[in-house]
């Protein structure tokens, strides 16, 4: 049964919902027009999987990468949440936007369209530490409510500056009134107001017309799936889809340990570990037989459990 058949029927003669235990992290490439929290329910109830959450909201507006994480997986949210990402942005030139995107009020400015060289100079200008100030059409909280909340009703909240970080900033294609640029961004960047910034620098005003995640950290949207594919897929093989929880942790050293230390370890207790190992870094991913155990912090010689998966009920 179809995912839109089976939302068709009354509720009483839906099947009741598989919810198993399921660990991993599944790449999903997210649609323009849904929102993150609903493309992460419909990925949960595909996947048959009792907890899910995501690694970084999506605007309903963008579309591509978005780490859905299921059970043990949910543990390292926040290291998606902090880590760097990469995004295809198409800017309209020549025009503002209330919103500074596609559903805000257009204004065309007047100005004339930069040339590409006066474009990249602008562009340029954007790379490295730079302040912005979020966008009132932000998720973004005051008083537990969204400033977009505040703006549908015409109230402006002050926003105080915030530093980001652009890596890189890269000129694509200029055509005519379009722009399309590749951003590789630390946390907390918006590239809407990033879109905005360009166009005044440039002297013909800009908004973000199109926005395509694609990548988060070392997570690439060439590895992603739709919704679509998963649902053509029977329940084995769209869990097969699944990359184990360490593809979260990467960029971790990883250092293994004996099954007494990996009992002591899962138990919550710090193990002072051999001398050889003092250059650790002070963040690492600890195994055993080849299971990740959890993440670790290494002070002074000891590992202190930070997050610990929660072995498997067969194990």
């Amino acid at each position: 049964m179809s995912a839109a058949h089976e939302a068709r029927l009354p509720r009483a003669q839906r099947p009741a919902p598989i919810r198993d235990r399921v660990d991993g992290v599944l790449l999903l490439d997210k649609p323009r027009g849904l929102s993150s929290n609903h493309a992460m329910l419909t990925a949960r109830r595909l996947m048959g999987a009792a907890k899910a959450g995501h690694g970084g909201t999506l605007d309903p507006l963008a579309s591509g990468l978005l780490p859905v994480l299921f059970g043990e997986a949910t543990k390292f949210a926040h290291d998606l949440l902090e880590a760097d990402k990469t995004y295809l942005a198409t800017l309209r030139l020549g025009e503002t936007s209330s919103t500074g995107d596609a559903e805000g009020t257009l204004t065309p400015t007047g100005g004339s369209l930069p040339d590409e060289p006066a474009l990249r100079a602008a562009l340029d200008r954007f790379t490295g530490v730079i302040t912005q100030r979020p966008p009132m059409h932000s998720a973004l909280k005051h008083q537990g409510r969204p400033l977009y909340e505040y703006a549908r009703s015409g109230i402006e909240i002050e926003r105080a500056l915030r530093e980001v970080t652009i890596r890189s900033l890269e000129l694509l294609r200029a055509e005519g009134n379009t722009a399309q640029i590749r951003v590789a961004c630390s946390k907390g960047t918006y590239v809407r107001t990033l879109a905005e910034d360009i166009g005044e620098a440039a002297g013909c005003g800009a908004w973000l017309a199109d926005l395509r995640r694609e990548a988060v950290d070392s997570l690439l949207i060439g590895e992603a799936v739709s919704l679509e594919q998963l649902e053509a897929l029977p329940l084995a093989e769209r869990r097969a889809q699944l990359a184990p929880l360490d593809r979260l942790l990467q960029r971790l050293q990883q250092i293994e340990l004996d099954a007494e230390a990996a009992r002591r370890l899962t138990q919550g207790q710090r193990l002072r570990v051999a001398p050889r190992t003092d250059s650790l870094p002070e963040r690492v991913r600890v195994y055993h037989a080849d299971r990740l155990l959890g993440v670790a912090m290494f002070e002074a010689g000891v590992l202190i459990p930070e997050r610990l998966i929660a072995a498997p009920a067969d194990c």
